[in-house]
C-alpha cells in the first residue's frame, strides 16, 4: 500500500521548489487517485495531510489550491516590501514626523540622559515612568493603574510574554479565525495550539468562544477589539459586554491587542473586565516601527507572573529605546503624531473607497487598512501574485488564516505607507485587476 505521507512529502517538495506555485488548483481527489494509481481513501488522506501542514486550502465549490508559501507570510514582517508600492505593511510615516522626531530627540542626547539609559531595564521601570505611560495609553475613559504597567521591547514581545505566561506547551489559545500573522509564529515557537474562533461584523462571536472552550479548555484568547486586522471590525459595547461576561464565567484571560486603539475613542475590553484582560499597546503604529516600546497593563493578580516571564523570555525593553519613547510621550510629540494619523488614516480611507468604488470593500473608515473581497475567478494567492507583477504588494487571506478551514476570498490593503499619489496609482492597478479577472491586460 502506498504511504500517504510519502506522496504528501513529494507534493510538498514540488511546492517548495516552485513547480506547484501558489494558486495552483489540485485535481479533485478521485482524479488525483486515478492519476497516481492509489485508492480514493489514500488521496483523501494526502489532501488532509497537506491541509494540516498549511500547504493547501479547500474552497467550497471551487476545489483545493496551493497556499502562499511561508515566505509570503514572513514578508509581512520583513523590512523590504516585495513590490515597489507597499500595501502590505500597516504603518505610516507622516511627511513632517522625521523632522519633528529629530528636533524632539536632540534634547535627549546628553551625557546624563545616555548614562541613565544604558543600565539594564526592569520590566516595571520606575514608579514615575509607569505613571507616565499609564496616563498616555488611557483611552475611552479606561486607564490602567501605574502598578499594573510593564514594558517590553515591542508590542509583539508583550503579546508573546502574555501567551507564555498564560499557557504551557500543548495548551490552547483562542484567536480570531483571521488574525495577526505574528501570533501564528509565536504560538508555534511556544508549542501552543491556536483555536480559530468564528467572527462576524462585530468581532468574535460569543457562541464560538463558548463552543471552543467546552470542546477543550482555552487558557486564553487573543483579540483585536478595535480596527481588527485584517477585516477591520470594531466590537460594539454590547458585544464587548457579552465577551467580558464569558471571560468571567469561564475563568478565561483575554490578551487584548490595542495597537490600533489610538485611531478611535472606544474603551477597550479591559474597561469592562479589568481582572480578566491583559492589554498590550505600543508606539510602533502611532509613531514609527523603528521607535518601539511595548506597553502591557495586566490585572494585579498577574503582574508578578508576567514580569517574570518578560525577564525570562528576554523580552524586556532596551534602555535607550525606552528613554526615547518616554521622551516623545513626555514632550507631547507622540500624542500629536497619533492625532495627525487619525486625520491621515480617514483621508486615505476616503481615497481608497473612491478609487475602488463599486468593489467588495470591508473595514472601519478610521483604520489604516481595508479588506478587498475578490470575485471569481480570482483566488487571494493568485491575485497577490498578479498585483506583485504589476508593482503592488498586498497580503492574501492565507497570511492571516488560522486552522484548516478555507480563508475568505480576499486580500488586505494597507493604506498608510505610500504617498497619496502612489497610493492612488496602486489602487487603480488593483481595481483594473479585479475588473479584468486576469492580469494579462494590466500595465
Amino acid at each position: 500500500m502506498t504511504d500517504f505521507r510519502s506522496i504528501s512529502d513529494g507534493i510538498a517538495a514540488e511546492i517548495a521548489s516552485g513547480a506547484l506555485p501558489a494558486g495552483t488548483r489540485l485535481p479533485p481527489q478521485r482524479q488525483f487517485a486515478f492519476e497516481r494509481g492509489i485508492a480514493v481513501s489514500t488521496a483523501s488522506r494526502v489532501y488532509a495531510e497537506l491541509t494540516r501542514r498549511g500547504l493547501v486550502s479547500g474552497e467550497v465549490g471551487r476545489g483545493t489550491f496551493i497556499r502562499a508559501p511561508a515566505t509570503s507570510v514572513a514578508a509581512l514582517l520583513s523590512e523590504d516590501a516585495p513590490g515597489p508600492i507597499n500595501l502590505e505593511h500597516v504603518f505610516s510615516v507622516l511627511p513632517h514626523q522625521s523632522a519633528d522626531l529629530a528636533a524632539s530627540l536632540a534634547t535627549l542626547i546628553t551625557p546624563a540622559a545616555l548614562d541613565a539609559a544604558f543600565p539594564p531595564v526592569r520590566p516595571a521601570g520606575s514608579v514615575e515612568v509607569r505613571a507616565l505611560a499609564a496616563q498616555f495609553f488611557t483611552r475611552g475613559g479606561w486607564k490602567a493603574g501605574a502598578e499594573q504597567v510593564l514594558f517590553t521591547g515591542a508590542g509583539r514581545q508583550g503579546i508573546a510574554a502574555a501567551m507564555a505566561a498564560l499557557a504551557r506547551p500543548g495548551d490552547r489559545i483562542g484567536v480570531e479565525a483571521l488574525t495577526y500573522p505574528v501570533i501564528k509564529g509565536i504560538a508555534a515557537r511556544l508549542g501552543i495550539t491556536l483555536v480559530p474562533l468564528a467572527v462576524d461584523a462585530d468581532g468574535v462571536r460569543p457562541d464560538a468562544l463558548v463552543a471552543a472552550h467546552q470542546a477543550a479548555p482555552l487558557r486564553a484568547v487573543y483579540l483585536q477589539t478595535v480596527l481588527q486586522s485584517p477585516l477591520g471590525h470594531t466590537m460594539g459595547l454590547e458585544r464587548r459586554g457579552a465577551i467580558a461576561r464569558l471571560l468571567e464565567r469561564h475563568d478565561i484571560i483575554a490578551i487584548e491587542d490595542a495597537v490600533y486603539g489610538f485611531l478611535c475613542d472606544e474603551a477597550p475590553l479591559a474597561a469592562l473586565a479589568p481582572d480578566r484582560v491583559i492589554l498590550v499597546d505600543s508606539l510602533s503604529k502611532r509613531v514609527a516601527p523603528g521607535l518601539t516600546l511595548g506597553f502591557v497593563a495586566a490585572p494585579p493578580a498577574l503582574v508578578e507572573r508576567l514580569a517574570r516571564t518578560i525577564r525570562n523570555g528576554a523580552w524586556t525593553a532596551n534602555g535607550l529605546a525606552l528613554a526615547m519613547a518616554l521622551h516623545v510621550i513626555g514632550d507631547g510629540l507622540a500624542g500629536r503624531l497619533g492625532a495627525a494619523k487619525r486625520v491621515d488614516a480617514a483621508a486615505r480611507q476616503t481615497l481608497a473607497r473612491a478609487v475602488l468604488r463599486g468593489l467588495d470593500l470591508q473595514g472601519d473608515p478610521r483604520a489604516y487598512h481595508l479588506w478587498l473581497g475578490l470575485p471569481d475567478p480570482w483566488t487571494p494567492e493568485r491575485f497577490a501574485m498578479a498585483a506583485a507583477r504589476n508593482g503592488v504588494a498586498v497580503s492574501p487571506a492565507s497570511a492571516f488564516a488560522v486552522g484548516p478551514d478555507p480563508a475568505p476570498n480576499g486580500v488586505r490593503l494597507a493604506l498608510g505607507s505610500p504617498s497619496p499619489d502612489r497610493l492612488t496609482v496602486a489602487l487603480e492597478i488593483l481595481g483594473r485587476l479585479v475588473g479584468d479577472g486576469d492580469d494579462s491586460q494590466v500595465e
